[in-house]
């Protein structure tokens, strides 16, 4: 079993060795530019291009709550947009965040984090725009990551 490592820093920018996936919350309307992944497009064009193409072309493919896009974005690092979210707005069903959806995402990123014998580092996921609680998401984290020998970081930005 692993423990999730908190460090003061860019998620975009971990400084390990090794095949790194770089996981993050998008929400299901195809909106890209607000938070987190201002800092991602500003490293690489390619996983808003796909999240934009994967979200167009959503009657033909499995974006929706809970999916998981995988992007190659440098030869040892992987973007994973994970469908986190309900919308963008706290509104009159609450906020944004879907738990269970990113507890089916995490689950994902865990078998293809095997596959690759990749590192996982993230803001805290959710916790955003997303309105959700840190409380709620760690032991998601800690039951589908952690506990399999993957090696977590989550960043907290300065």
């Amino acid at each position: 079993m692993s423990e999730i490592t908190y460090i003061r820093g860019d998620a975009t920018v971990p400084s390990v060795k090794g095949v790194k996936v770089i996981a993050h919350v998008c929400n299901d309307i195809g909106g890209w530019g607000k938070g987190f992944v201002l800092a991602v497009s500003r490293r690489w064009p390619e996983p808003e291009k796909a999240y934009r193409a994967w979200h167009r072309d959503r009657a033909g493919n499995d974006f929706g709550l809970g999916a998981v896009q995988f992007i190659q974005v440098e030869p040892y690092v992987w973007v994973a947009n994970m469908v986190g979210q309900r919308g963008i707005r706290t509104g009159s069903k609450g906020v944004p965040v879907r738990y269970e959806a990113i507890d089916a995402a995490l689950e994902r990123l865990a078998a293809k984090a095997t596959e690759l014998g990749a590192s996982v580092h993230m803001p805290r996921i959710g916790c955003g725009l997303a309105g959700g609680k840190w409380s709620r998401v760690e032991p998601l984290i800690t039951d589908r990551l952690a506990r399999r020998g993957i090696s977590v970081t989550v960043y907290d930005h300065e």
